[in-house]
């Protein structure tokens, strides 16, 4: 099932590339990323004066590309990905800031006084859809429905 290597993936690697777009140009940003339990959202923090912040203001459309390059540098066939497409957006400070910047803490301890500093800002990602690489060329995608 797909969803059980997405949840595996997301488990093994705490980093992504943050796929966004602007100014006619698609740009890529590594990013420390916190995935929920769920699969259903993602969040991440960037400081307020970079491109990736003022991109993200500008188009919500996103994507995050999660692989598994740095367990299989011996044989690239073994490499899988992921990508989750969806809608980010900026989180407001509140109950949901602190739940969104706890689990991103939780998952990246050394990040705590970047999350919570004024000029950071905390991004969180409604997942739409993953697709799961292998091989690759072997794609299976999995959709996640709204309830």
């Amino acid at each position: 099932m797909v969803r059980n290597l997405v949840a595996r993936l997301v488990r093994e690697q705490h980093y992504a590339v943050l796929c966004t777009q602007g100014e006619g140009q698609p740009y890529g940003s590594l990013v420390a990323l916190a995935v929920s339990d769920d699969l259903r959202s993602a969040v991440f923090a960037t400081p307020i004066t970079t491109r990736k912040y003022r991109l993200l203001c500008d188009c919500d459309h996103v994507a995050l590309v999660i692989d598994s390059r740095s367990h299989s540098s011996v044989d690239m066939m073994q490499i899988e990905a992921i990508t989750a497409t969806g809608r980010a957006r900026q989180v407001s400070p509140g109950a949901d800031y602190e739940q969104e910047a706890n689990l991103l803490v939780a998952r990246h301890p050394q990040l705590k006084l970047f999350v919570v500093s004024p000029t950071t800002a905390l991004f969180h990602v409604d997942i739409i859809r993953y697709f799961h690489v292998t091989r690759f060329q072997e794609v299976r995608q999995w959709t996640l429905t709204r309830g």
